[in-house]
């Protein structure tokens, strides 16, 4: 699958590696631990992609775009442009990145996506207007695209609005 093109008022699953473009009254929902769960949104146009980011590069491997950051964020920011919606009205913003087997160490994959993440936002000048990252545990995300909120949710914490 991949590439998801919602219709109005669909609900998205996105899995591992695959992306998601939202309009209007559409919603998608993803789980993440160590990956992240990146959205770049456009609220004049109403439209938004939606990516479950794997690894933080491709670096030569085989994939859905959606998988590594490198990838991911131009094929979104593409799939955004061709709705209308340019980079200089896209804000970011991205949930993961959690430390899920709970010992410190060299290889943080859930530290290098975030870091990998938040780079290449910064790089193409786009605000991040909300992050849930890091920790120790993975989070629930939805996002609504008529309003923009992602809501986290976290095991034994309150749902958090970005």
């Amino acid at each position: 699958m991949g590439v998801v093109t919602a219709s109005t008022g669909h609900a998205s699953l996105v899995g591992m590696g695959e992306s998601v473009l939202l309009r209007g009254e559409d919603t998608a929902r993803s789980v993440v631990g160590s990956c992240i769960g990146l959205v770049l949104y456009h609220r004049r146009a109403k439209v938004a992609a939606m990516s479950h980011i794997v690894l933080p590069e491709a670096a030569g491997r085989p994939g859905l775009p959606g998988k590594f950051a490198d990838t991911a964020i131009p094929y979104m920011i593409d799939q955004l442009a061709k709705e209308g919606a340019h980079t200089s009205g896209l804000v970011a913003i991205l949930a993961g990145g959690a430390r899920m087997f709970g010992k410190p160490g060299p290889l943080q994959i859930g530290e290098t996506n975030a870091a990998a993440v938040t780079a290449a936002i910064e790089n193409l000048g786009i605000t991040i207007r909300g992050t849930s990252i890091g920790g120790g545990k993975g989070r629930r995300l939805s996002f609504d695209c008529a309003t923009g909120a992602l809501t986290v949710e976290v095991a034994g914490e309150s749902p958090q609005v970005l």
